[in-house]
């Protein structure tokens, strides 16, 4: 692997020497001031947007291509280089790449813009993303290499998808551009959950322990997610009623298999290490998340708890957990004992979830107040995170050479 830069290097340019450090530093500022507007916009009625970009559909795309995608381009920019040993994305390609992030970000803001200008700043980002990280794997000569790349880069379409609808080329498009970026995140966390999350606790608890997995079950499992979420999908965007009743029903054999696929992993020691029930806690929101899908026909529940259930507590919290270690792992510190401050954040995202997803299914005459009070939390719980793990993704290494690890690929 490469040698890490010296200690010598000048103020900032640590930020610019791998993939991670300044997306993952962006995707935690991001949470912070998508939060805020999102509070000042939805609670306190305050115009942001253009005219014609719905509130609602501005907070969902901001979460899905917006945070989520840049903690995945920091991650697989990481990936990318462990996996060939390549020099990755680095200095001014890094740094365009990231302010095409922040262009889309920032263009919907400005008043006056047209439409399609966020629309090309995002489409110019994921395409980047893709050159940067599928190109090195090419040179492996395996497609399974190829596989997490490839599924990211669908959220290229689905960003596409969603601006067509925005800018009423093809209304359809934004329900549906949303919902498949945002079950694009959900599929590569249940897969990656799968592969990881068992390995994670067998290495950490260390007694002999042996997570249980079945590789049948885990193949039924994508397959039915996959067609779970074009179901959803369809059932979102032209309100077709077989899709509806049948999402649903596969949510239950979702739930079922996921279930099953958790509980064989379980070990009491996991609650001692931070980043280790974090990730368990994700997962467990995603299979809480197919239960409460289905009983949005079983009993009526609003189909915003389940998609608060995957979203700030299966993509939230793993999403931290993973910005976590992976900024341990390759910044020299020991991932299995993250510095002071990392569970107080991680522990604030948890109550959040609950808070986002329990009362406001059982008191939704209060949805306001408690959506309220989760989007505090979320934003407390980044505010922490910045505070511990900003200094860590600015500085270099604090080892001189290294191997890189590989604690996630």
């Amino acid at each position: 692997m490469d040698t890490i830069l010296p200690q010598r290097l000048p103020p900032g340019a640590a930020l610019l020497s791998r993939g991670f450090r300044p997306f993952f530093l962006s995707a935690i500022l991001a949470a912070i001031v998508l939060g805020l507007l999102w509070i000042l916009a939805y609670s306190f009625g305050q115009p942001l947007l253009h005219p014609d970009y719905p509130l609602p559909a501005w907070h969902g795309h901001e979460m899905v291509f917006g945070y989520s995608a840049a903690v995945l381009a920091g991650f697989l920019l990481t990936v990318v280089r462990n996996r060939t040993g390549l020099p990755a994305a680095r200095g001014p390609v890094l740094l365009t790449l990231v302010l095409l992030w922040l262009l889309a970000r920032l263009l919907p803001l400005i008043p006056g813009l047209p439409l399609w200008l966020p629309a090309l700043a995002e489409s110019l980002f994921l395409l980047g993303l893709l050159v940067l990280t599928a190109r090195p794997l090419l040179g492996l000569h395996t497609w399974k290499q190829l596989a997490l790349p490839g599924q990211a880069i669908l959220l290229l379409p689905a960003s596409l998808l969603f601006h067509l609808g925005l800018m009423q080329v093809w209304e359809p498009g934004l329900q549906a551009g949303l919902y498949l970026g945002f079950y694009l995140l959900l599929g590569l966390l249940l897969t990656l959950g799968g592969q990881v999350v068992p390995h994670f606790i067998e290495n950490t608890v260390r007694d002999g322990f042996r997570a249980r997995s079945n590789r049948w079950l885990d193949r039924l499992g994508v397959g039915v997610f996959v067609v779970f979420a074009g179901a959803d999908i369809i059932a979102v965007t032209i309100s077709h009623p077989f899709a509806a009743y049948l999402s649903v029903i596969l949510a239950l054999v979702l739930f079922v298999i996921h279930a099953t696929r958790i509980q064989g992993w379980y070990h009491h020691s996991l609650w001692q290490h931070p980043l280790l029930w974090v990730l368990y806690l994700a997962y467990a929101w995603i299979v809480f998340g197919f239960l409460l899908k289905f009983l949005t026909l079983a009993v009526g529940t609003s189909p915003w708890v389940a998609l608060h259930a995957f979203g700030y507590g299966g993509i939230g919290l793993a999403s931290m957990g993973l910005l976590a270690r992976v900024t341990l792992a390759h910044t020299g510190r020991n991932a299995f004992a993250p510095p002071a401050g990392t569970g107080t954040a991680l522990a604030l995202l948890a109550a959040g979830t609950v808070i986002r997803v329990l009362p406001a299914w059982w008191l939704p005459q209060y949805y306001a107040v408690w959506m309220l009070a989760a989007q505090l939390i979320w934003m407390a719980a980044f505010i922490v995170l910045l505070w511990v793990y900003a200094p860590l993704l600015l500085l270099p290494r604090i080892d001189k050479h290294h191997t890189d690890p590989e604690p996630m690929a």
